[in-house]
């Protein structure tokens, strides 16, 4: 069973410190449709994550269903945001980098 977005969200930062997001500066906003607001930061290595918009270099935004696919390796990132099922709106090489934060 997939992890809500609060679940996801609440352990991120104990699952993305470290060496995948050394060196990474950069801010996000997620906007999932049904599960909340997050906002998350990463600053050289150090993933911290709040509740709502704090503001963010880059504001991804999709649905409940959708996000659990992505975090479940069910959906392709990429396909999700070509079919309009995730849309990136500020700084899209910002998107670029999240892999590191779902690795």
């Amino acid at each position: 069973m997939s992890p809500s977005a609060k679940e996801f969200f609440e352990s991120l930062p104990s699952r993305a410190n470290g060496t995948e997001t050394a060196g990474m500066h950069a801010s996000y906003v997620f906007v999932i449709a049904g599960g909340g607001t997050w906002t998350v930061k990463v600053e050289d290595g150090k993933v911290t994550v709040t509740e709502g918009d704090t503001g963010g270099d880059c504001t991804i935004s999709t649905s409940e269903a959708t996000f659990e696919r992505i975090v479940d390796g069910k959906q392709n990132p990429l396909r999700a945001y070509m079919t309009g099922k995730l849309k990136v709106h500020g700084d899209v090489s910002a998107a670029l980098k999240l892999k590191h934060l779902f690795a």
